[in-house]
């Protein structure tokens, strides 16, 4: 895929994402809803968190870091974006219980922070992996 076409599709989803989470804000009441009203909260949330992190993540990294490949870029902002979103929805839906302490937000960022650092570790061991049966086939 093009790069002028994800940077279209992800923007316009992203748009669309957050008038969505408007929309469920305008017309939930949070005193009357049920689960599935704050289900539809928390996943818009997180839907246009991550949209507008991932856009933001691949801009930054597209100016400052011009060495790497492009659709290296977009993934490392992609999944980082996932993470950090996931981060904050999950923090609300812990404050809006009253459940936010810093050891619960010390063990929210230390998951996290293992589980970037195992998809790092995965994704170099699998271009190893893959460079290596590459020179056994040839």
């Amino acid at each position: 895929m093009p790069l002028r076409l994800y940077l279209l599709i992800m923007s316009v989803m992203t748009v669309f994402c957050w008038l969505v989470f408007g929309y469920i804000i305008w017309t939930i009441n949070p005193e009357t809803t049920n689960a599935v009203g704050f289900w539809l909260f928390y996943l818009s949330l997180f839907l246009a968190l991550s949209g507008t992190a991932a856009i933001i993540g691949f801009l930054v990294r597209f100016v400052g870091l011009r060495h790497e490949l492009v659709s290296n870029k977009v993934k490392i902002a992609f999944r980082q974006s996932f993470l950090f979103a996931g981060f904050l929805a999950v923090s609300l839906f812990l404050l809006s219980g009253g459940l936010l302490t810093g050891w619960n937000l010390l063990i929210l960022i230390v998951g996290l922070s293992m589980l970037e650092f195992f998809l790092l570790s995965y994704g170099r061991t699998r271009a190893i992996v893959d460079t290596k049966l590459d020179d056994i086939d040839q």
